[in-house]
């Protein structure tokens, strides 16, 4: 289904307010339980604002390769290998932070500069096959 120009304009810019949503979330948690895990196996929040940081790299490059290459493959990751070989815990949050902020506005431009055919573009997933246009991916995850 495509995007309305205003449609595709207000899901872009929820993405691009989505780091702004993820330091307020991290805001709210004291700094003394941001490395506190709720359970064995489980991220605390500073791993989870470091994996966002990966994840939005990751995404970034992603919609590149959907809009410039003709068969577009899509590299899968296993984001629990990454926390822990990464050393999530210690890598600095506010570096993280900066990058999810960073990546996003980059990448926010470059959206709303895209041409109409490039909405439709789809690639291929090494894990999970079909790898939807970026106008679905930003409906589910703006």
């Amino acid at each position: 289904m495509s995007l309305t120009r205003s449609e595709r304009e207000r899901l872009i810019q929820q993405y691009a307010d989505g780091p702004a949503r993820l330091e307020g979330a991290l805001g709210r948690v004291p700094a003394e339980a941001r490395k506190w895990r709720p359970a064995p196996g489980e991220w605390s929040a500073h791993e989870v604002a470091c994996h966002c940081a990966d994840s939005e790299t990751n995404a970034a490059a992603r919609i590149r390769y959907v809009v410039c290459e003709a068969e577009p493959l899509v590299l899968g990751y296993d984001e629990n290998v990454w926390a822990v070989a990464l050393d999530y815990h210690g890598h600095p949050v506010d570096v993280a932070l900066a990058t999810v902020r960073a990546v996003r506005a980059n990448t926010a431009v470059m959206l709303r500069r895209l041409p109409e055919e490039a909405w439709a573009k789809e690639g291929r997933h090494t894990a999970s096959g079909r790898y939807q246009s970026f106008a679905d991916l930003l409906r589910r995850d703006g």
